[in-house]
């Protein structure tokens, strides 16, 4: 620790580092740094952006001087973009990678299966492969907790997973209400936004939702959870049907909640008849150092969202629940009540089973928790001023940046990103504030790249 070097000075760390060979996760990789051959954005990537302006709806990529990157291949934890640059990825694009970008099994068995079937009829005339992710997803969360079994319904993308589950809680109780945590991040269809914590998400189209919301405060100390029991007592349950939470808060920013937490949540749903929901969208497959961030406390949610990197690379979420609770939906008489076209889909499915069948050895999950504490220390060691709190589980880790004042510093983490960008890393800042750096990288980035990422950071912290 305490290399000091720009991109152009890192000689010393690449004598270290860069010649070292080891084996991770059944892979020989060899340690490299980013290797930057233009400016970035590159020419290419500016002449993309604009194209892409001129085509896309300008609300959805955000193009400026120092932004975006446009990716043409990536493998492990290496992307390249379309000018050649290569950077170390610290999003795993946005958590979908922890196995790594292109991974060898998930990219033969997409190959594969695409060569024999591309696309069934997922509620009419399905595939094998759908009811082996179904068994799976069963397996690895109800009956692994000793819950019975787990039905499932399949979906394409988080949010829909998410208003799956909430589509379940009502029908299951028949009350409408839905209790979320502020800063709770679920997606942005108009379902999941009836449990999103994400005002400027949801602000622009209150006048077409439903107001069935009760919106809590996510804990972060004792006294935070003393408070939300006082919360919970007023709370008239007669008219809630979900609980929706993170175990561990993603995009709210890395936000690891006090031990008792779950707990507390379980025995208020169970004592009032209300369906308890985890979104593990994000902290899921072993992103934690668990395989679910629940395990941590071992406390069982009625109904899971699962995503990202459940197939690690192709579209493909699930809701699974308690099979007494998913039954409470009507029986198929011939035409669902909740479906889409692309359920089930053979390619998401057998990348999926791929996935499962990885992430299901316990080695990974305690790779990734031991990953994690080393990066852990390292960003702790990091002295400024402007580092509030460093926290979070595994490779789900955030670096709160304030002022003096207190105030979020999202004006410091904004134009940290693209200048880690230049410097060769890809990274994201999270929290309503755009005030937390994000770690989140695929599981097997070498311990190498970790002391670049984390050497960039401590000097570019050091000049504001």
């Amino acid at each position: 620790m305490g290399i000091s070097y720009g991109l152009e000075g890192s000689l010393e760390l690449m004598a270290v580092v860069s010649s070292l060979k080891f084996s991770s996760g059944g892979l020989e990789l060899e340690q490299m740094l980013p290797e930057i051959i233009t400016e970035i954005p590159g020419p290419k990537s500016r002449e993309l952006a604009l194209e892409l302006r001129k085509y896309e709806s300008h609300n959805v990529t955000y193009v400026a001087e120092d932004w975006p990157i446009f990716w043409e291949r990536a493998e492990g934890s290496w992307v390249w973009d379309a000018d050649g640059n290569r950077y170390i990825d610290m999003t795993s694009a946005f958590g979908v990678a922890g196995l790594g970008h292109t991974q060898p099994d998930l990219r033969n068995a997409m190959v594969e299966q695409s060569g024999k079937l591309m696309h069934a009829m997922g509620d009419v005339h399905p595939t094998q492969l759908k009811v082996e992710v179904c068994k799976r997803l069963s397996q690895m969360t109800f009956e692994r907790w000793g819950l019975g079994t787990g039905k499932t319904l399949l979906a394409n993308s988080g949010f829909e997973a998410v208003e799956s589950a909430l589509k379940t809680a009502y029908i299951a109780t028949g009350k409408p209400g839905v209790i979320h945590f502020q800063n709770g991040y679920h997606g942005l269809g108009y379902g999941a936004l009836l449990g999103g914590g994400f005002d400027k998400f949801r602000s622009p189209f209150d006048a077409q939702l439903a107001d069935v919301r009760t919106v809590l405060q996510y804990p972060r100390t004792e006294t935070d959870l003393e408070d939300l029991e006082d919360q919970l007592d007023m709370i008239k349950a007669s008219e809630v049907g979900a609980l929706i939470v993170e175990p561990v808060q993603g995009r709210g920013g890395k936000v690891v909640p006090p031990a008792g937490f779950l707990k507390q949540l379980r025995r208020w749903c169970d004592a009032h008849g209300v369906v308890l929901i985890f979104d593990e969208i994000y902290s899921g497959f072993n992103r934690s150092g668990r395989l679910f961030a629940c395990e941590w406390e071992e406390v069982y949610p009625d109904v899971i969202c699962v995503g990202k990197a459940l197939s690690g690379g192709y579209p493909i979420s699930a809701c699974v629940g308690r099979a007494e609770i998913m039954d409470k939906w009507p029986v198929s008489p011939g035409e669902a009540l909740h479906t889409s076209t692309f359920l089930g889909n053979p390619v998401g499915c057998a990348m999926a089973i791929t996935a499962l069948d990885k992430h299901a050895d316990p080695a990974v999950a305690r790779d990734v928790e031991r990953q994690g504490d080393e990066l852990m220390a390292m960003l702790r060691e990091i002295e400024s001023p402007l580092i509030k709190e460093v926290r979070g589980r595994g490779m789900m880790i955030g670096v709160e940046l304030c002022h003096a004042d207190g105030s979020p510093a999202g004006d410091v983490a904004g134009p940290m990103l693209g200048e880690m960008l230049k410097r060769g890393v890809v990274m994201l800042a999270d929290g309503p504030d755009g005030n937390v750096l994000a770690f989140t990288p695929p599981f097997y980035v070498t311990l190498g790249e970790l002391v670049y990422v984390v050497e960039n950071v401590r000097e570019l912290l050091g000049k504001y």
